[in-house]
């Protein structure tokens, strides 16, 4: 996890060089909001995938925390562009961050300055080189996801993911690639950074919002694959003897990207290999992001060359 820069508060800092102090709000009390998004390499340019509703949920997080944002949607868009081209970077996943900064280490975060900062860096598969095409192994952790008006599990914020380091740590401790949490009722949730589908008998199950679970911008896009491809898709709430009797099981999210479950608990899922029907929205999935096939103009954002934004600029100031 590397690169030359890192966009701070309208600045190209220099990647080591990318500090804040340690009385930060955000380090103490996880006072921030966050967003995780990839970019693909579409004819041979970096283009980011849906980058305009990950900064709205960004900015929709930032409304419930009662950050004031320094920088417009349109501003922050901008500077993420810039980070890349930057980096010079053609894919590469990243992360948008607002916190709260130095002042004041009262519960209150209103005295501390609210600060923003944009990384950027090559990254490849998040749940291993081999997940994408021979699927993982999960269990059910032992850690319940927050209740109902507990913390906004809508939000992407940084305190919410220390339920998710609990669920990730110890599926790993026990041999397992990844965790999947139950909500307060004992239903079936997400996982540390995923939401979940369920394959059963031709129909696509999700976990709905009322489980607390993140709107994912990826499990958005494939309900609009399984739309495409005529598979009906339920959003419901799910026991977790549903899974051991799945046909098939898959995980989406932007880093995880859509990752095939294989055994839940060592019970084996369908013939024990990633699914048709998971394989065949895998394909599609891939198959958007990478700029072979399109479902809407706006999903893929270019960066151009610093050399066409110059060109652009001067069209526009002659126009």
């Amino acid at each position: 996890m590397k690169a030359d820069y890192i966009w701070m508060n309208g600045e190209m800092v220099a990647f080591d060089e990318a500090k804040i102090h340690v009385l930060s709000h955000v380090v103490h009390y996880g006072s921030g909001v966050f967003e995780g998004m990839r970019a693909y390499t579409v004819n041979g340019k970096a283009a980011i995938f849906r980058l305009d509703d990950h900064i709205k949920r960004l900015y929709e997080g930032i409304k419930v925390y009662r950050m004031e944002a320094p920088y417009t949607q349109e501003e922050y868009k901008k500077a993420v562009l810039d980070t890349l081209r930057a980096n010079k970077l053609k894919s590469a996943y990243i992360r948008p961050l607002y916190y709260r900064g130095m002042n004041s280490l009262g519960v209150n975060p209103k005295p501390c300055p609210v600060d923003a900062l944009i990384a950027a860096w090559e990254w490849g598969a998040y749940l291993g080189d081999e997940a994408i095409e021979k699927g993982i192994k999960a269990k059910i952790s032992s850690w319940t996801r927050s209740a109902p008006n507990t913390f906004p599990t809508m939000v992407k914020a940084c305190g919410n993911y220390l339920s998710g380091q609990l669920i990730k740590m110890e599926a790993l401790e026990l041999g397992f690639d990844e965790g999947i949490a139950l909500d307060v009722n004992g239903n079936l949730a997400e996982g540390s950074g995923e939401n979940l589908f369920i394959v059963k008998d031709g129909v696509i199950y999700t976990t709905p919002i009322s489980s607390s679970i993140l709107c994912g911008i990826t499990r958005d896009t494939v309900m609009k694959i399984c739309e495409k491809f005529g598979y009906r898709v339920v959003e419901q709430t799910l026991p977790r003897e549903f899974l051991y009797m799945a046909d098939e099981v898959f995980f989406t999210g932007t880093a995880a990207e859509l990752t095939g479950v294989t055994q839940v608990d060592h019970q084996v899922i369908g013939d024990g290999y990633v699914g048709e029907v998971t394989k065949r929205i895998q394909q599609e999935y891939f198959d958007i992001v990478n700029g072979r096939v399109t479902y809407d103009e706006s999903w893929l954002t270019f960066v151009e060359d610093e050399e066409e934004v110059c060109s652009e600029e001067r069209i526009s100031d002659v126009g």
